[in-house]
């Protein structure tokens, strides 16, 4: 064996080893396709409190309350509560005009949504104590709720007696506004569709997503500590370190405004990467120690989130590298090898043997398509909850779904070497209503469930 199979050899073991670790990720898209966590409903009506925090929101926050308020269910079971966080506009006013308890906070310093939350749920405890509460609600303010929203998630809370966080469906008010929109829109589905729903099948723990997600109020009793950029990601690592289960429920929908450019995607994403890496560095030993502890009940779950929060991408990019520079040197270890023959080789035929550059084409190739079908596989069987795309636009999300996901490469090496990335607000102007998404919001289909 020479030089350059040698290294070949070891590196692509390497590559193998790193995807076997997340193969289990198929396991769960394939389930999730085909079968979903139903709840039987329930008359018990459990008490909650909604939370919802809004930087500069004036122009979409009634629409979150209108939403909240039109719901099926009992509205004496349920407070609405606005966090006014570092306003300049008149989100809390008109807040208070819709019916909701607002609190207002001015601290330029602490400027992320954890911070937010924080304050929120000190001033719940002393004006209400937090314990009055079965459960909280966590929007954004640029949320608009399925009219059944509130009903199945309360099913699905009863259902786990209480002691599980609750996510949902998070569908797109502006699917259709642009292909970044779009982009964004194929983001949070697949989440949903192949991620979560194969997750609660199987009884492995899912994550929360930023909003649209219910905890029981114990959590709180002693106030709210995730203040990062990433506060979803530390309440997601937390809540499995300590075995309080995330749970799915598919038939629960509500609407989320997305970014309509590249410069705010790309500004929301490393920031998003900056705190998916603040995660791993701060929980990655805890969650290690919990899944070789003898004790452990969830081991599979904790499995899990370790290899979400380890930046895998960014793993995948030094291999590659360091698989480029081991090669450079080849000719060093066997003159009678020339770079050429390493990087390009003797045939120019895509689908034969050839050389590192034809390979790495090919396999780009295969990946580039493999994401495109996932795209189309979305498309038809979330077909009755994707509305307002027309047929052109869902062609160019499919052509362009696999760039979304690769341009990760070079966001998270920004994030690996930013260290002042502040939490700056997504503007939100979006002005579809509760009438208009419940007038094209359909049953969901029989589907098998588990």
């Amino acid at each position: 064996m020479n030089y350059v199979d040698t290294v070949l050899l070891i590196t692509n073991i390497l590559f193998t080893l790193m995807g076997a670790a997340m193969l289990h990720f198929l396991v769960f898209a394939v389930i999730g396709i085909f079968k979903k966590k139903s709840y039987p409903k329930t008359d018990l009506k459990k008490r909650y409190g909604m939370i919802i925090p809004a930087r500069n929101e004036e122009s979409v926050v009634a629409g979150l309350i209108e939403s909240i308020r039109k719901n099926d269910y009992p509205q004496d079971k349920i407070e609405i509560f606005v966090i006014a966080h570092n306003c300049s506009d008149r989100t809390a006013a008109i807040a208070r005009e819709a019916g909701a308890t607002v609190y207002e906070y001015d601290n330029p310093a602490e400027n992320t949504m954890g911070y937010a939350f924080r304050y929120l749920f000190s001033c719940i405890e002393r004006d209400y104590g937090t314990a009055s509460f079965d459960g909280f609600f966590l929007f954004n303010a640029d949320n608009i709720l399925d009219r059944q929203y509130i009903s199945r998630m309360n099913d699905a809370f009863v259902y786990y007696g209480g002691e599980s966080v609750i996510t949902s469906f998070r569908n797109s008010k502006n699917f259709g506004t642009n292909l970044i929109s779009g982009l964004y829109g194929m983001y949070f589905t697949v989440g949903c569709r192949l991620e979560s729903r194969g997750r609660t099948v199987t009884g492995c723990s899912t994550r929360v997503q930023g909003t649209g997600y219910l905890i029981n109020s114990k959590i709180v009793k002693d106030g709210w500590p995730y203040v990062t950029l990433a506060e979803d990601w530390e309440f997601t690592a937390d809540r499995i370190l300590r075995a309080n289960n995330i749970r799915y429920c598919d038939d629960a929908v509500f609407y989320d405004e997305q970014p309509t450019s590249l410069r705010i995607t790309w500004r929301q994403r490393v920031r998003w990467s900056r705190g998916h890496l603040i995660v791993c560095y701060t929980r990655f030993k805890d969650l290690m120690r919990g899944l070789f502890c003898q004790n452990t009940k969830n081991r599979g779950s904790l499995y899990d989130i370790t290899v979400n929060v380890m930046p895998v991408t960014l793993a995948f990019l030094f291999l590659q590298i360091l698989q480029i520079v081991l090669l450079l040197f080849a000719p060093l270890a066997d003159p009678s090898v020339t770079l050429r023959d390493v990087f390009i080789g003797n045939s120019f035929n895509l689908f034969t043997s050839g050389g590192f550059l034809f390979n790495m084409l090919r396999n780009g190739a295969v990946s580039y398509l493999t994401t495109a079908v996932s795209a189309i596989v979305i498309f038809v069987i979330e077909r009755r909850r994707i509305k307002n795309v027309s047929f052109l636009h869902k062609v160019l999300i499919t052509l362009f779904w696999p760039l979304f996901l690769a341009i990760q490469f070079p966001m998270d090496v920004q994030a690996l070497f930013s260290r002042k990335l502040g939490w700056k607000p997504i503007p939100h102007s979006d002005q579809t209503t509760f009438d208009r998404v419940n007038a094209v919001s359909p049953e969901p289909e029989p589907e098998p469930t588990e």
